[in-house]
C-alpha cells in the first residue's frame, strides 16, 4: 500500500477574502482576483477537512 499526498490546488483567507491558485508553470501561488490587505496575515481556508492523503494499493 502506499499513499499519495495531493496537495491544494486553491485557498482563501478566512479575514480578507483574498484568492489565491497553484500555478505549476510558475512553482508558486498566484492571486486569483483581488489582492485583499496587503497588510492581513493570511488564515486560509485550509483545515481539518481537507484531506490531502489517499491510499492506494499496489497489485
Amino acid at each position: 500500500m502506499s499513499v499519495t499526498i495531493t496537495p491544494p490546488r486553491k485557498r482563501e483567507c478566512e479575514l480578507c477574502g483574498r484568492e489565491e491558485r497553484w500555478d505549476d508553470d510558475l512553482d508558486g501561488w498566484q492571486i486569483a482576483g483581488e489582492t485583499g490587505n496587503v497588510y492581513c496575515i493570511h488564515e486560509w481556508d485550509i483545515n481539518g477537512s481537507f484531506t490531502p492523503l489517499e491510499k492506494s494499493n499496489l497489485s
